[in-house]
């Protein structure tokens, strides 16, 4: 009964932070043209539910999150005119991927303040890393690079690094200090014992 409980919590808090972490992707600090933003503590609570319950919630919840923010995302790809290729590509390195890695920040946990950080910051770094595997490999051809000027042009790896690590950098700064921060809170400890 006991075991049962606990799953039920688990479920419905991860429920919760998901949907929160799927209202505060929509709250853009920075957005970029042509996909990808600063918002507003968005991933936090996925790398929350990781860290306190474990890899297999963590990965579970950041895909649950992953599909919403495709179901979001979608009819912007869309519009994009992308071969079917380069279609499936983004959605599975631009959604799929980059917000699934998420559920990897708890993989430190158990060494304590600095493996959560620690770990927080390897999933967004790794969301980054989808995201610029998706600009080098699927939108390497494509002509918006010139809309950032001709440094960009025919430097799919400059521009990839550069366009993701716009946004992903303040992301990666900003989730951990926070994660930081909410973790040193005796109350939050204590919520997720």
């Amino acid at each position: 009964m006991e075991k049962t409980k606990n799953s039920v919590y688990k479920l419905t808090l991860s429920a919760v932070f998901v949907a929160l972490a799927t209202v505060l992707s929509l709250i853009k600090v920075v957005e970029m043209p042509l996909g990808g933003s600063v918002t507003l503590l968005s991933m936090l609570p996925i790398v929350i539910i990781s860290v306190a319950f474990g890899l297999k919630w963590g990965f579970g919840s950041a895909f649950v999150f992953a599909l919403g923010q495709l179901a979001l995302g979608l009819a912007q790809v869309l519009s994009w005119g992308l071969t079917p290729a380069m279609l499936i590509g983004t959605i599975v390195f631009d959604y799929i991927i980059a917000f699934t890695v998420l559920g990897i920040a708890g993989i430190f946990a158990k060494k304590g303040y600095a493996g959560v950080c620690g770990g927080v910051a390897l999933a967004i770094f790794l969301r980054f890393v989808s995201h610029f595997i998706s600009g080098y490999v699927i939108f390497k051809n494509l002509e918006q690079f010139e809309i950032f000027g001709s440094l960009f042009t025919n430097r799919p790896i400059l521009y990839s690094l550069a366009y993701n690590g716009f946004y992903m950098l303040p992301e990666l700064v900003i989730t951990t200090v926070a994660a930081a921060i909410i973790f040193r809170i005796p109350a939050v400890k204590k919520l997720f014992a």
